[in-house]
């Protein structure tokens, strides 16, 4: 085994290592101790993770088993890793971010009962996203899937004793299980056709499987490898919450707010959207898939948005943002703008946790008060959260210069070049999206750090700006917040991604972009002429207008509004729909099946009616064997009768 190999062992084992002994020995090495050896082992996986990186763009790529787990036949089910382009920059993502909640969870879950295993299932967490995210098969590749729903279904229901957060992660868990069981059954569809789990395999094999067909239903005949990538999306829709599975995400705030950052920003919902740009060789082959993610990703985009508008709960607003900018990178992935896609993918990780830590924080300050028309004023109380919010809402809203600018138009861009059907779609809801997003960030930015206090007088005397465990990491958050956007030309028209990323030629979005494509300056030039740049200002100035000129007229305008408020309000009744169809429907299925099945059939007609019988064979007997001579001797004289009387007969 070489040095680098070790390395590629060491990311994923690393937070591993951290989590046994946080979990296993919390109690024994104290708060202190436990928070230190999880965060120094974070620290060695996020700096092997940065040599992996520098490795890899030297052009050093591996692919190789680690073991074998098990061998069916000629199947081999192994434990490998894949590290290219594309694995190295989730590596370092994942890890960066990772390391940034371990360091904020100090000051955030200070005093509370759960602190160590607390740090056990953040970087078990870790453990579970590197293992999905350096697979080069798709068992590993569910492994780490079905890893991040469970921890993460642990980490929302932290709190367990309270009603809400149980529920929260109930639903979370049901959800991606919906999502989960197409993902299997994509992936029994490549194992069964393609007599493999091995990406490469798979891969080199799927251009003589674009015409096969299958029959799903007797009659209908599919295509094998639209089949294939719609049943895998449909486990992108559960994991990176696209409409219609995304109902978990919002409630998965119960959660403490380090979680938020951890999983709504940079690793489990965008597990969805890695998974799919690993499968572009697949993707690329049916453009049936294509145009169900470019619809599926311009819905979410856009209705999501809207839903944030109404929100007044600070981390809902950043969790249907959350929702809004993953249906960006759907759309970028349906328009096989991969690589825009991950960029978005990257620069959202770091901008959408500091929103995250940033609520966080503030919730901190305002005595773990999350409503919004609870606050206002804390600008002055809290200077270096407001500015990293700042910066990073200047992102979220797509303002020239900042990281979210540079992808967010570039995704833009990519799908107005899209020929695949639903593009036109897509493009309109994205570009919608603009506005919104900008309107409802600032509206959170306005409501919370600007205009008068409107908490009670026991909060704003005691409102300070959170300790240094908090702050630290929303600085260095927000520096790639900034920066992180520059990179733009060589991650997308640079061949950055090199074969991790495969295009074919008809879908030539990036290939356009690329030809036109003038630097960082003149991106920002041109987009000073083009519509997102003009409806992301028109954003930001209606949300000052409505929260800081005429505060009063948001609640007119929701009163004129009426039954499209309540619309948004009930986020389109979509919970209610589901907690009667689906909820309603399993508990009166299960009355039907106790009331008739278990009560009537078993109950009823197997046990009590088996006992009846015995009882009733038992009373008929007992009046036989009375304990009298003559009924006994009266017995035998008619069993004589009969016995001679069927000898007669039978002669």
């Amino acid at each position: 085994m070489t040095e680098m190999q070790k390395l590629y062992l060491l990311v994923p084992l690393a937070p591993l290592a951290g989590a046994l002994i946080a979990g296993l020995f919390g109690r024994v090495i104290g708060p202190a101790w436990s928070h230190r050896i999880t965060i120094a082992l974070m620290f060695v996986c996020l700096a092997a993770s940065v040599a992996v990186f520098l490795d890899v763009l030297e052009g050093n790529i591996y692919n190789g088993s680690v073991y074998t787990w098990m061998t069916s036949g000629d199947t081999r089910f192994e434990i490998g890793f894949l590290i290219d382009q594309l694995s190295a920059t989730m590596m370092v993502v994942v890890s960066f971010v990772s390391l940034m909640v371990h360091v904020y969870t100090i000051g955030y879950m200070h005093g509370d009962p759960g602190y160590q295993r607390f740090f056990s299932y953040i970087s078990l967490f870790t453990f579970s996203m590197l293992m999905l995210v350096m697979s080069n098969n798709f068992l590993q590749l569910f492994f780490g899937w079905e890893a991040v729903g469970l921890v993460s279904y642990l980490l929302i229901g932290f709190w367990y004793n309270r009603p809400t957060a149980i529920y929260a992660n109930l639903k979370a868990f049901l959800v991606n299980r919906v999502g989960d069981f197409g993902f299997l059954l994509g992936i029994g569809l490549v194992l069964m056709h393609f007599g493999t789990l091995d990406y490469a395999a798979v891969f080199a094999r799927a251009p003589q499987a674009a015409t096969q067909t299958i029959e799903i239903i007797p009659g209908a005949s599919w295509e094998l490898l639209s089949a294939i990538c719609i049943l895998l999306f449909v486990g992108a829709m559960g994991k990176s919450a696209q409409f219609p599975l995304h109902v978990w995400l919002p409630d998965s705030m119960e959660g403490p707010t380090p979680i938020s950052a951890l999983i709504h920003a940079a690793t489990m919902v965008t597990a969805g959207i890695f998974m799919v740009a690993r499968m572009s060789p697949l993707f690329e082959l049916t453009e049936t898939a294509l145009s169900v993610i470019l619809v599926i990703g311009g819905i979410t985009t856009l209705f999501m948005a809207l839903v944030a508008i109404v929100q007044n709960d600070i981390k809902r607003v950043v969790a249907y943002s959350t929702l809004s900018q993953l249906g960006y990178m759907t759309v970028a992935l349906g328009a096989s703008a991969y690589s825009a896609g991950i960029f978005h993918l990257m620069t959202h990780a770091f901008f959408k946790a500091v929103l995250f830590l940033g609520a966080g924080s503030v919730i901190i300050a305002m005595h773990h008060e999350q409503d919004m028309r609870k606050m206002g004023g804390l600008k002055k109380y809290m200077p270096v959260t407001y500015w990293t919010m700042f910066i990073a809402a200047l992102a979220s809203a797509g303002v020239p210069g900042f990281s979210g600018f540079f992808s967010k138009d570039a995704i833009i861009e990519a799908v107005g070049f899209a020929s695949i059907p639903g593009a036109g779609f897509a493009y309109f809801c994205a570009v919608t999206t603009v506005f919104v997003t900008a309107f409802y960030t600032f509206r959170l930015l306005f409501m919370t750090f600007h205009g008068k206090p409107r908490m009670d007088h026991h909060t704003e005397e005691h409102l300070h700006e959170s300790p240094w465990v908090v702050t630290v990491p929303l600085i260095a958050l927000a520096i790639p917040s900034i920066a992180a956007g520059w990179l733009i030309g060589p991650m997308l028209f640079g061949n950055y991604f090199g074969d991790s990323i495969q295009i074919m030629p008809e879908h030539e979005a990036i290939a356009r972009m690329s030809s036109e494509f003038t630097g960082v300056l003149g991106m920002m030039t041109h987009a000073l002429s083009t519509w997102p740049f003009w409806l992301s200002t028109g954003g930001i100035f209606t949300a000052w207008y409505l929260y800081m000129v005429k505060p009063d007229l948001p609640g007119k305008i929701k009163q004129a509004a009426g039954p499209l408020s309540l619309l948004l309000e009930r986020k389109y009744f979509i919970d209610e729909f589901y907690s009667w169809f689906f909820a309603g429907g399993a508990r009166a299925l299960g009355r039907g099946l106790w009331k008739f099945g278990d009560v009537k059939m078993i109950d009823g007609f197997f046990v009590n009616g088996t006992a009846r019988v015995v009882a009733g064979t038992s009373m008929l007997m007992r009046r036989f064997q009375s304990g009298y001579i003559y009924h006994y001797a009266f017995t035998m004289i008619v069993g004589v009768f009969v016995l001679m009387s069927l000898w007669l007969f039978v002669l």
